[in-house]
């Protein structure tokens, strides 16, 4: 299949979110907004972790730097998540990205699914790590597979780019078609684009190919409603007359 322009564009986009980004957000909202069933029951099951988080989110970042460390210590696996973003971070306290990673890890060995995309990340993008495609791709695996968007839309991003793993678009259009399915704006779009043009296994479909740029489109991608308009046209035009 081949990619457009345009097509190439959201893929560099969407390979360019940054690992810690989010974390401006509160370490709380990090881990929430990607895994909220585990972060919620993180906190609710352990009231040292949060403790951290209510101390984190009122500006307390070096008592909740502690509480999450000794929350971690005990084996809980937000606290090793967030308390890893505020060493890599240096919130709280000075930066030590080694042990930042240490915990990281931890998290996502705990099955932690934005744990191990952000653990993938780091290697993708060669943050703090050397950078190791295979790597990242394993993690984002692990993610993807309980459900990660994010994680959903970066394995897609390496299967199109044969990066990190044998180049299958098949695969490509099932993992970006999950990311859709689960809300991501890119993956819709990108998803639009392969049933629009159609080859590797997806049949050409306009209708549907539509339905997904609608759903980009009402997410405010204006290139996405571009291309609805453009379908909605052709359809229209296409369509027998009574």
């Amino acid at each position: 299949m081949k990619r457009p322009k345009a097509l190439l564009g959201r893929m560099a986009r969407a390979l360019a979110i940054g690992c810690f980004a989010a974390a401006a957000l509160g370490v709380s909202a990090v881990a929430a907004a990607a895994d909220a069933a585990s972060a919620t029951a993180g906190a609710q099951s352990d009231p040292q972790t949060a403790n951290a988080v209510a101390d984190y989110n009122a500006g307390n970042l070096s008592g909740a730097r502690a509480e999450f460390q000794a929350a971690a210590e005990r084996g809980n696996r937000l606290a090793e998540f967030n308390y890893a973003m505020m060493l890599v971070n240096g919130e709280g306290g000075a930066a030590d990205v080694g042990e930042g990673r240490k915990w990281l890890r931890k998290a996502a060995d705990a099955n932690m699914s934005h744990a191990q995309y952000v653990y993938g990340k780091m290697y993708d993008d060669g943050d703090f790590v050397e950078r190791d495609p295979v790597q990242a791709h394993q993690w984002f695996l692990k993610a993807a597979k309980q459900g990660h968007v994010q994680a959903e839309l970066a394995l897609a991003n390496q299967y199109l780019d044969g990066r990190g793993t044998t180049r299958d678009n098949k695969q490509a259009f099932y993992w970006y078609k999950k990311a859709a399915e689960g809300g991501d704006m890119t993956a819709q779009y990108v998803t639009g684009s392969f049933y629009e043009r159609g080859g590797d296994g997806v049949p050409k479909n306009l209708n549907v190919a539509r339905a997904y740029y609608a759903a980009a489109a009402a997410q405010g991608d204006p290139v996405a409603r571009l291309k609805y308009q453009q379908l909605s046209a052709q359809l229209m035009k296409s369509a027998p007359t009574q």
